[in-house]
């Protein structure tokens, strides 16, 4: 924790101040494009809020809080006022943004500033709303399981699969994150979709927000997604390791392919801003900078994930160490 307070203090104070900027910028822009960046602000801050609900509420605390003989509306109250202790750090960081944003006081900013401000009292208040909902969804008395048909007997022929690793790998893996409410799945989905979007937005130098902001957050955006599925990875192989030890067979082959799938994310991002750049400024792909990132990026994420005897400050350090070193080398990209 120290270390990433002492080393990401900076970024986070940056990422802090840029929370409130939407709602300023919704202001001046179009009502249809208002509404879609504030709706998704709003899914946005609400999405670790849904992400998190299996850590938030347990089964057996759910389970246990279903059976209090309260009322529907205390019930209702008490979900209301659960998201607000949720939603109060949020508050807390919109109040310090919007702060920061007015001392500073560029020129779009002054016409704009009190609506700005309401509107984004408004994304608050909605994302509380949703975040009511999401706890009330999960607090919810789940549907009695249909009774299952018996199973019929069937004559049962082998099959070997025509590539076994990659057999084993989606159903040891694939298969595992995306079912019984693993989140593993749509959590590196958004990840993935995170990165290339912020990628884009900073290749195609999108206005109004700075070259380096968009640097910052593509380049946490490529490490997360590795470091979360690395560690997805290691978690479901601690789990499987005393059924793989007992295999008559070897399930090498298996790990290594697993391990190499946490690094495709990233990799396509890499690949993908690669084209971008050769479609939109081929002379970009020559410079210094764009292989030094490049490569800097590529020994970042098969670090983390090739290296498997980190301690967890060894890690968190990595980690940071890597954001900064591409965000530093991102900066110079435009320049």
């Amino acid at each position: 924790m120290e270390i990433a307070v002492f080393l990401a203090g900076p970024v986070l104070l940056a990422l802090i101040s840029s929370i409130a900027l939407p709602g300023f910028l919704a202001m001046t822009l179009p009502w249809p494009a208002a509404l879609g960046l504030l709706g998704a602000q709003v899914l946005l801050t609400c999405l670790p809020a849904w992400l998190l609900r299996k850590r938030l509420l347990p089964a057996p605390v759910a389970a246990w809080l279903r059976q209090l003989p309260v009322s529907p509306r205390l019930r209702r109250q008490a979900d209301i006022a659960v998201a607000g202790l949720l939603m109060l750090p949020l508050g807390v960081a919109y109040a310090v943004s919007a702060g920061i944003w007015l001392l500073q006081s560029p020129p779009w900013l002054r016409p704009v500033a009190a609506p700005g401000i309401a509107i984004i009292i408004v994304a608050w208040l909605l994302a509380w709303l949703v975040t009511s909902c999401i706890v009330a969804l999960r607090l919810r008395t789940p549907r009695p399981a249909q009774q299952a048909r018996a199973p019929t007997m069937t004559a049962y022929s082998y099959r070997r699969p025509r590539w076994p690793a990659l057999f084993l790998w989606r159903q040891l893996f694939w298969l595992p994150f995306w079912r019984n409410d693993n989140v593993i799945g749509a959590q590196q989905s958004v990840l993935m979709a995170g990165a290339t979007a912020s990628m884009l937005a900073w290749l195609l130098r999108v206005p109004l927000v700075p070259a380096p902001l968009l640097g910052l957050l593509a380049s946490a955006s490529l490490v997360l997604v590795t470091d979360r599925g690395d560690k997805a990875v290691r978690e479901q192989l601690a789990v499987l390791r005393p059924s793989l030890n007992a295999w008559p067979v070897s399930s090498a082959h298996v790990i290594r392919l697993a391990c190499a799938a946490s690094l495709l994310p990233a990799l396509t991002v890499l690949l993908g801003a690669a084209v971008l750049l050769y479609c939109i400024d081929p002379a970009v792909l020559q410079q210094r900078v764009t292989s030094v990132y490049a490569i800097t990026a590529s020994v970042a994420v098969l670090a983390i994930a090739g290296l498997p005897r980190l301690t967890a400050r060894g890690r968190v350090a990595l980690v940071v160490l890597s954001i900064l070193a591409l965000s530093a080398i991102g900066s110079e990209l435009w320049n």
